[in-house]
């Protein structure tokens, strides 16, 4: 068996007159967190539309799990699951109801236990009762995240997940997706943010105009670059650490 859970080769696509892939080959093994970045328009989203048979590319191939997406797309949607880039959740249920109509529709058996299992994994246990239009921005990822793992799919693909996400909430996504991968999922994320890949990350692409430029692990692509030239200042704290630790003081206060 290959160690490959998604392959693609020669991967184009273009839409009217804008060529938006022009020949992507990407390797990902199984059970790794690998990170797509890229701008605005590079083509991330087209990549990951292909890869779950949403879309049909103009030339080239793609596989997941071993099976064509061309030519066995039903076979490729019984192993994936897609969180796209805004949340697919229903604001007028609760977390619960949210999740035992997914796994209604996907026929899992006992989807009460389900949904209470994965409530319990994701640290949504206390709002399960609550409508999902009351949560944070970041329960209301987690509770997509969850919604996406019904059916115990080997391969998740997440698609911007932590776009308009405050810090604290970016953090909670960040646990989800390391804590999934931990378990044998299979990740492929796509990102604008940098800090993002490198923390998470197993392996990396940098996709430009259409293309994988570079790949690697951090380190690989480190190495790319000449040396950095070591010198020795005062380092400033960040605008995020600034705020993490004055919310995470204010908490404390409160507790007390």
């Amino acid at each position: 068996m290959t160690n490959l859970a998604i392959q693609t080769k020669g991967l184009k696509k273009a839409f009217k007159d804008v060529s938006v892939l022009n020949g992507v080959d990407l390797d990902v093994r199984r059970s790794e967190i690998f990170a797509l970045l890229g701008s605005n328009g590079a083509g991330k989203t087209t990549i990951i539309n292909i890869l779950s048979t949403l879309l049909i590319p103009d030339s080239g191939t793609a596989s997941v799990g071993g099976f064509d997406t061309q030519r066995q797309p039903e076979r490729v949607r019984e192993l994936i699951s897609l969180t796209g880039q805004f949340t697919a959740v229903d604001g007028m249920l609760t977390g619960r109801e949210n999740l035992v109509f997914v796994a209604r529709l996907r026929a899992v058996p006992n989807p009460t236990q389900i949904a209470d299992q994965l409530l319990g994994q994701f640290g949504l246990r206390d709002a399960a009762g609550k409508r999902v239009d009351t949560y944070s921005g970041g329960m209301t990822r987690r509770l997509d995240i969850a919604m996406s793992l019904i059916g115990t799919p080997a391969v998740i693909f997440l698609d911007e997940p932590t776009t308009g996400l405050d810090p604290e909430g970016r953090l909670e996504v960040w646990d989800t997706i390391k804590k999934l991968a931990e378990g044998g999922t299979t990740i492929l994320l796509t990102t604008q943010y940098l800090d993002e890949a490198e923390l998470l990350a197993d392996r990396i692409a940098i996709l430009h105009e259409g293309r994988i430029i570079a790949g690697g692990t951090l380190d690989e692509l480190k190495r790319l670059f000449p040396p950095a030239k070591v010198e020795y200042i005062e380092k400033q704290p960040t605008l995020e650490e600034i705020f993490l630790a004055i919310v995470g003081k204010k908490t404390e206060e409160v507790a007390t």
